[in-house]
């Protein structure tokens, strides 16, 4: 095996009563492993090809520490020590391409990858993820498998404790398995794993990111950047502002916000936004959306479909206060963000 794989991860996790995967957790996950790597791991696993999960014991840990301390990954076989004696379910996950998912455990190293920023998100194959995902209620004690929650509550009250749930749902919040360098999230539960947090995003109590969405860098997120959409840096997405995703009416349209933009407060976005760029606040633009053209002198030239302008830097979208018409024009400003503000370090 001399070609390059696409991924390679050890971690622990959470199975239900059936055995059934809810979550893994990775603490250092390789994009591109070395291949020589991969060719000390296929006799110790007996690996055979192709994308797969190997569950692990302690005998096994003990082995794949000596293999990763031979491979000069010296923080992952100190991580791998610590597992030889945990009494959790843990699992190797090893990715050979990038082809859809065929199990949890392939999903959440697919999340993490993006999360700890090695891939991004639309690079990266994330197709019939739903289907892999179990619906988990994900509390102060970790996720539990929903049928099996009614019976931890009851368990936890002859404790004396109290079993709290802060969601159901197929995602967790990403914090919860990485917090990147360098950004400020002031209300973590609302942005799910498989995020891609760029270094000085701030994401203020409302603001929203979902998985497969991100910032490039230095941002400001006060509205919902939805699945499939990425920011530009120094960007400003205003309070309660909405970008379509791919899950949200977007459809095969990828959704994108250039550098030095602003997205007004309760404004909303359904096209490719070049650099530049500002929609006033409350006018939300659809690709549908007719838009009338102004020249230098604020004169009409012509009326277009917004998706025509998809990508085009350089351009402010308003709405007549008299007649109610989307309009667009040369944007002469350009956004700056405070740099004291989003230095995190």
């Amino acid at each position: 095996m001399n070609r390059q794989f696409f991924s390679l991860a050890i971690g622990t996790g959470t199975v239900n009563q059936k055995g059934e995967w809810l979550e893994v957790f990775y603490s250092r996950p390789l994009l591109h492993p070395n291949p020589s790597l991969l060719n000390s791991l296929v006799p110790l696993l007996k690996y055979t090809g192709g994308n797969t999960f190997i569950p692990i014991d302690s005998t096994t840990c003990h082995a794949l520490e000596t293999v990763f301390r031979n491979q000069q990954q010296s923080q992952l076989a100190d991580d791998i020590k610590a597992l030889e004696t945990s009494k959790q379910p843990r699992v190797i996950t090893i990715l050979e391409t990038d082809a859809a998912p065929t199990s949890t455990p392939e999903v959440y190293l697919k999340l993490q990858l993006i999360s700890h920023r090695l891939i991004k998100p639309n690079q990266i194959n994330l197709q019939g993820i739903f289907a892999l995902l179990p619906n988990v209620a994900w509390t102060n004690e970790g996720a539990i498998d929903i049928n099996e929650l009614p019976q931890r509550q009851f368990q936890a009250r002859l404790a004396g404790k109290l079993l709290s749930v802060n969601s159901v749902d197929k995602f967790p919040k990403m914090t919860d398995y990485v917090v990147p360098s360098g950004v400020r999230i002031a209300h973590t539960a609302r942005v799910r794993l498989g995020a891609y947090v760029g270094e000085g995003t701030t994401i203020m109590h409302e603001g929203f990111m979902n998985f497969g969405a991100g910032t490039e860098g230095k941002s400001m997120i006060e509205g919902r950047v939805s699945a499939g959409v990425m920011v530009g840096e120094n960007s400003d997405l205003g309070g309660g502002c909405s970008t379509m995703g791919t899950l949200s009416g977007g459809n095969d349209i990828l959704i994108s916000v250039g550098s030095h933009c602003l997205i007004g407060a309760n404004a909303g976005l359904g096209i490719p936004l070049g650099d530049r760029c500002v929609i006033e606040a409350g006018l939300y633009l659809t690709a549908g959306s007719k838009v009338q053209i102004l020249d230098e002198n604020h004169q009409p030239v012509e009326r277009v479909k917004a998706e025509k302008l998809k990508g085009k830097p350089d351009l402010l979208f308003r709405r007549n206060s008299v007649t109610g018409a989307i309009e667009c024009l040369t944007n002469k400003s350009v956004t700056v963000l405070n740099e004291e503000l989003h230095n995190h370090n």
